[in-house]
Parts: structure tokens; sequence; C-alpha cells
């Protein structure tokens, strides 16, 4: 293996930044995954576009636009499913159509080049600065200790929130929260990965751990794993075959699942099951 990767300041951050982001990115997909929210991923990265284009047309910091667009969305889109007894997909349906509408609107509206609304469409980790690994540092770190220190109150809630909501959780603010975790995971990101991208990565890692447990701990530790090793490898690759890095991160972290759904226990007990012989229980 070729390491002299390592040995160039821009590959270290990058090297950085996929850890931070993978392990943000991941710990937020086991919650997409699991509450079957997948297409939140990608209402909140358009919406994170939006504002980024927002402020780039208003002339000012895109990554303060990106972060009340994406947060506003997040704040919208349980209300709105709660109080117009909508499927929570429905809700982020609707927010996602008003969010692509003006993410190209204020494209649009912006003159002369668009170099910069490009970099944001598609992410560039090879250029990351130490600001943005310090964000996306408290941002993973932020998400790591919300997770640990609220773990009871989110694992009933992601599993059932009238249940949760019934032995006194406040499963509503629970909910909105891990919303908003995910609006902020994704907007620190967004100049790393890219609007078009991140929810790949949101989701794949997730997605593949999902298919090797079913202890909700340790799908926490191999979402996290897998996200930081399709990030390493994919930078790797990028690196020797010369393409670009988000999009071969993507598809590597696809590839991943791939391998994962292939090889999956889950997939055992259920032909176990078939030929009606006794399932081996995890621990």
């Amino acid at each position: 293996m070729d390491l002299s990767i390592l040995s160039y300041h821009f590959m270290q951050n990058a090297i950085l930044a996929a850890l931070f982001g993978g392990v943000a990115c991941a710990t937020v997909g086991v919650f997409v995954v699991i509450m079957r929210l997948s297409f939140i991923g990608v209402c909140l990265s358009h919406a994170a576009f939006a504002g980024a284009m927002f402020a780039l047309w208003a002339g000012f910091d895109p990554l303060i636009g990106a972060f009340i667009f994406s947060l506003a969305s997040a704040a919208v889109i349980g209300p709105l499913a709660d109080r117009g007894e909508l499927n929570a997909d429905t809700s982020i349906g609707i927010v996602f159509s008003l969010m692509i509408g003006l993410a190209f609107l204020f494209m649009g509206l912006i003159k002369g080049p668009k170099t910069e609304a490009l970099n944001l469409l598609w992410g560039s980790i090879l250029i990351v600065t130490n600001q943005d690994l310090i964000l996306l540092g408290s941002v993973a770190l932020v998400v790591v200790i919300l997770v640990t220190a609220f773990y009871k109150e989110i694992q009933s809630v992601i599993f059932n929130r009238e249940i949760a909501l019934g032995v006194g959780i406040p499963a509503s603010l629970v909910f909105y929260g891990l919303l908003f975790m995910t609006g902020a995971t994704i907007t620190v990101s967004l100049p790393t990965i890219g609007g078009l991208l991140i929810f790949s990565l949101i989701i794949n890692p997730a997605a593949a751990a999902y298919q090797l447990t079913y202890s909700l701990k340790w799908l926490f530790f191999l979402a996290a794993a897998l996200a930081v090793l399709s990030g390493w490898v994919g930078l790797w690759a990028s690196y020797v075959f010369d393409v670009p890095s988000g999009a071969t991160i993507i598809v590597v972290s696809s590839v991943v699942f791939a391998i994962a759904t292939l090889f999956s226990p889950k997939r055992k007990i259920k032909r176990l099951k078939e030929d009606d012989e006794p399932a081996p229980v995890f621990q």
C-alpha cells in the first residue's frame, strides 16, 4: 500500500475529517435507519444546500445559512407530521420539495461564476481547513456525548414513540432533538462531502451495520467503524487512482454495505427459520 499519502498536510486533514464526519454521520444514521426515515438525509442535505445558496446570494457565510435552513427544516418536519397527522415521510417530502426549489432558485440568482456553489454541491474533503476540522470534531463529540447521556430515552423513542410517551419519556422532545442533531451533522459535513452525497454517508454505514447485529450499542460502534473505514479507504483510492474523493468515499461505503448484506448473519437466521431449524441467539 502506498503510504506517501500520509506525508501531505491536506491529506492528514482529510483523514481527520473522515474520522470526525464518519462518526457523526454514522451515529445519526443509526436513528435514520432504525426509524425508517431514510428520506430525511436527502431533505436536510438539500435544506443545508439551499441555506448555503441563500447565504452566497445574500453575501454572508454559507455555513451560517446552511445551519439556519437545516435546523429550521428539522424544526418544521416533526410538528408538521404530528399536527397534520401525516406520515413522517410525507412531511419530509413536503419540506424537501420546498428546499430543492429554493436551492436552485438562489443558485440562479447568484451573479457571476458559481464555483463556490458547485463546491458545496459536490464538496471536497481535500480542502478542509483547521476551522472545519474543529467544527467537525466538536459536532462529533457533542453527538457522541448526547447519545451516551440520553441512551435509554433515545433507545425507547426510536423503537416506539407512543410507548415511550406512555412511560413518561418526553418522546416528542427527544424525536425533535434527533432531527436537530441530524441537521447539525449534515450542515458541518456539507463542505467536505457535498450536498448531493452526504445522505449516502449517513445511510450506507448504518444500513451495513444493521445487517451484522441485533444490539443497538454494537450498531452504533459498527456504523461508526464502517463509516470511518469507508472514508479512509475512499481517500486512499481517490489518491491512488486520481479520482474525486467524495464520490469515491460514497462508492466504497456502498460496496461495504453490499459485502455486509452478502455475509449478514440475519440472512442465515432467516434461512434457518425457513428450514424450521433452531435459530442461534445473539449475545
